[in-house]
């Protein structure tokens, strides 16, 4: 792995009137999500390459978020750039209903990462993103068992879409309008633990024993579906403790329920396994995904359909569609993505960072900062430091304290990714171990200087 230790400047011609420009359209005319946009002040970053980001100044930046932890593959990289060129100079753009041979090779490529562990998927729906994989994968539930509910934990997020099939006014709406909706549950989380476990494997136990006795409560032939992150993402990454998942396949298997894994964080390297749930040699019944299978350079993502789901589709109509699903030019990137992280094995370097480079750092952080540093945990390039106001209390570290640590990883030059009271140290998956001490000496410095109230 490597990061080019470019000047932004030689490479392109950056101009700070840009700097200033892009501000101001962006103040004008720019609606941004999950914000109140009275007082908005975003970062303007004009190029990337490897693990960096710049702006029109030359600042740079060392990427630990991977932006919303997708850019998996680092910026710009050469492979997936030309293949993107050479598409768009053959054809940019192509209706779902005809065949395509980007599109194609992208559904065997995703397939074959899919089926490493002896899995049998042999359909991919393509989407534009995350939120639209998990819309489409709960309708492919919800149509196969003729069940409405969907199970899903408190602690989760799996995307911001909803009610545009149902406000449609023609027959689309209507295999898509269901009387009952979602219930949720507590998941396992050993450090904030809804259940009085004081051991992972109490924690496993208990937190199906919940599962259950919600499915029994709701009624099993009232559920379609058990959505879960294989590892949530943004509510912490809390990898699930021994035997959980393992327990909510066989939970779904009894109950006759689809077991929905949402990859879409989490999928694609992410975790040192090109797929979460393979660390723990469980199959689920249809797998979300987006982010990582492209690096986000063009929107594209799906649903990895199991033979059992897709083959009720052979004589029926499946009432969904996208007009951009399985784009040509989101395909070829996905073609090029698979491809260059497979031969620059990509997926084992995250692994061996999270091993020997992450974990070890963490550990150490918290070793230096006991008092602030309540938890760390993760696997391959997805980890999270929970901070706290005190060891003993576990009360997470305010808000105000987290936007100065944000404020001042950035003046270190450090791009984090800040959530609640914890950042997750989610870098690009070609970062380097001197990427990794690079920025972990800036949490030190910033975790050194934080204020915790009285």
């Amino acid at each position: 792995m490597s990061d080019p230790a470019l000047d932004p400047a030689s490479d392109f011609a950056l101009d700070p009137a840009d700097q200033r420009l892009a501000s101001e359209l962006d103040r004008a005319h720019v609606f941004h999500s999950w914000s109140a946009q009275a007082n908005l002040d975003p970062l303007v970053f004009a190029g990337g390459r490897g693990v960096r980001l710049w702006d029109y100044e030359g600042r740079r930046y060392l990427d630990m978020s991977s932006q919303l932890v997708n850019v998996n593959i680092g910026y710009q990289h050469p492979k997936v750039v030309a293949a993107i060129q050479q598409q768009a100079a053959q054809l940019t753009t192509i209706d779902p209903k005809h065949a395509n041979l980007a599109r194609g090779k992208a559904a065997r490529l995703i397939l074959e990462k899919a089926n490493l562990k002896g899995a049998d998927f042999n359909r991919v729906f393509f989407t534009n993103g995350g939120a639209d994989a998990n819309e489409n994968a709960i309708r492919l539930a919800r149509l196969t068992t003729g069940r409405d509910t969907v199970l899903s934990t408190y602690r989760s997020y799996h995307g911001n879409t909803g009610a545009a099939i149902v406000a449609t006014g023609d027959w689309r709406r209507m295999p898509n309008q269901y009387a009952r909706g979602h219930v949720h549950f507590f998941g396992p989380y050993l450090y904030r633990s809804e259940f009085w476990a004081e051991t992972e494997e109490q924690e496993s136990e208990r937190a199906l024993h919940h599962l259950e006795r919600v499915i029994q409560a709701e009624g099993p032939d009232t559920i379609a579906a058990i959505l879960l992150e294989t590892v949530p993402g943004t509510a912490g990454v809390m990898v699930p403790p021994p035997g959980y998942l393992a327990g909510v396949r066989e939970l779904a298997t009894r109950y006759g329920i689809v077991f929905i894994a949402d990859e879409v964080m989490a999928g694609f390297g992410r975790t040192g396994h090109w797929f979460a749930h393979q660390a723990w040699d469980v199959t689920p019944d249809l797998i979300t995904f987006a982010k990582g299978v492209n690096s986000g350079y063009v929107p594209m993502g799906g649903v990895i359909i199991s033979p059992a789901i897709a083959e009720q589709f052979d004589e029926r109509v499946f009432p969904g569609g996208l007009t951009y699903s399985g784009h040509p030019l989101a395909a070829a990137s996905v073609v090029a993505t698979i491809e260059a992280m497979t031969d620059e094995r990509i997926v084992e370097n995250a692994a061996s960072l999270g091993a020997t480079a992450i974990g070890p750092a963490l550990a150490e952080l918290q070793a230096r900062h006991p008092e602030v540093v309540g938890e760390v945990r993760g696997l391959g390039c997805f980890w999270a430091i929970e901070l706290v106001t005190d060891a003993a209390s576990r009360t997470p570290l305010p808000d105000a304290v987290m936007a100065r640590i944000k404020a001042g990883l950035l003046e270190r030059g450090v791009l984090p990714f800040v959530q609640n009271n914890r950042i997750h140290v989610v870098p690009p998956l070609v970062a380097t171990p001197d990427d990794i001490a690079e920025a972990f000496a800036a949490y030190d410095a910033v975790l050194a200087d934080v204020a915790v109230p009285a």
